[in-house]
């Protein structure tokens, strides 16, 4: 038997806009590129992406910065957190979480995550006592979000300062609240594998003036703040603007020119992403030993990826199930390896942090894959790549045996 081979390639995306293209040419043309590069009361491209941003995600204000992971950096700086002291978050992650922490000064303390890749609740709670800390960093990785309402009592109980990573969840809700509307502040990504495309960049969006002003002082505005277009009021400022430090990051004009016309289309992106994975979650659904998380009927995801476990497989029949797969065209990340791979790691290489035990974690994840479902994908393709995964777990995995 001949078998198909995927051809299409999994970090190809979609080409920018002739409208996105068109307004990036205009900022080249006036040369105008820093944000704060403007005539009289102009608002520039920067200002006008965190108006249009702050008025979709239903925010008082909204910040860009040069990434996601400088954005949640100064967040929890501007946040107050301390040096040396505690951050909870998510063992299940990637790098640029924990970098945010080691970077903002604190020390990361790692949260069990369940069957369903999000947060054990009752973990959070048992570490959030013992440890005293006062920030959860929420990373809804992979755009799984957890039970928002069982959390958010946690949150209130334990007096916790809660501040999301919506990397992954741009456009997402539970029940009809959108994602990063639950505490303190909500970091979001503009990296060209998420869901609007700069190549880098981060926003921030928060409903608190203070803690706002301190970001946009920390994010290297001098003394422009009052040129932002969803910033507070410019009395807010009169003493953070000398008590906050400039840890420039800011937005250029050329990246926010490129996605203001892809917010337009979000949401119909956010349809098109769904379809895609519905079909490979339909498929996969069916394969013997092959399981899927469950999405609760509040959760309104928005599928950029698809992630599937085989609980109790080998470290061998995990690499040759990858391998195999390879040979067909469908490249799947492992986050059960030893080793760091590209953009996949977890916390045990990422040891400028004292190891935590964290068995019941690990466990879920040394049978997870992981594959991106990039909009270049139609809908026959994912079919198809759903079919050699299949086939992939036949031969290599469900041979009649315990996996082992």
């Amino acid at each position: 038997m001949t078998r198909k081979i995927f051809t299409r390639p999994f970090t190809q995306q979609e080409s920018i806009s002739q409208e996105a293209i068109d307004a990036a040419t205009e900022v080249l043309k006036t040369g105008r590129l820093h944000r704060y590069n403007t005539i009289e009361d102009e608002l520039s491209q920067v200002s006008l992406l965190e108006q249009e941003y702050a008025n979709y995600q239903g925010s008082r204000y909204c910040l860009a910065c040069a990434s996601c992971g400088y954005a949640l950096s100064i967040t929890l700086k501007a946040a107050g957190l301390e040096f040396g002291e505690y951050v909870l978050t998510n063992m299940y992650t990637l790098a640029p979480v924990p970098g945010a922490i080691s970077n903002a000064g604190g020390r990361a303390i790692f949260v069990e995550i369940n069957e369903n890749l999000v947060l054990d609740l009752d973990d959070l709670a048992q570490k959030a006592t013992s440890s005293g800390a006062r920030f959860l960093l929420l990373s809804h990785m992979r755009g799984h979000i957890v039970d928002m309402n069982k959390l958010m009592r946690i949150v209130q109980e334990k007096n916790l300062v809660l501040i999301e990573d919506c990397a992954h969840t741009m456009g997402a809700k539970w029940a009809q609240k959108k994602s990063g509307n639950f505490g303190l502040a909500a970091c979001f990504s503009t990296q060209t594998y998420k869901h609007l495309n700069s190549g880098e960049g981060g926003l921030i969006t928060s409903d608190n003036a203070e803690f706002m002003a301190r970001t946009i002082v920390l994010s290297g505005s001098y003394m422009f703040y009052e040129r932002h277009g969803a910033a507070p009021e410019a009395e807010v400022f009169s003493d953070i603007r000398l008590q906050t430090p400039n840890c420039s990051g800011r937005m250029d004009n050329l990246r926010a020119a490129i996605l203001r016309p892809q917010l337009n289309s979000l949401e119909a992106n956010i349809k098109r992403w769904n379809k895609r994975y519905q079909i490979v979650e339909q498929k996969l659904q069916k394969v013997n030993v092959v399981v899927l998380p469950e999405r609760p009927d509040k959760e309104h995801y928005v599928g950029s990826s698809i992630q599937f476990r085989i609980p109790g497989i080998s470290h061998t029949k995990a690499a040759k199930f990858i391998e195999a797969n390879k040979q067909l065209g469908v490249e799947i990340k492992w986050f059960g390896s030893d080793e760091p791979t590209g953009f996949t790691s977890n916390h045990n290489s990422w040891k400028y942090f004292e190891h935590q035990n964290l068995e019941k974690s690990d466990s879920i994840l040394s049978g997870l894959f992981d594959l991106r479902l990039p909009l270049t994908f139609s809908l026959d393709d994912c079919s198809l790549l759903s079919d050699i995964i299949s086939e992939c777990v036949q031969e290599y995995i469900s041979d009649g045996s315990q996996v082992s």
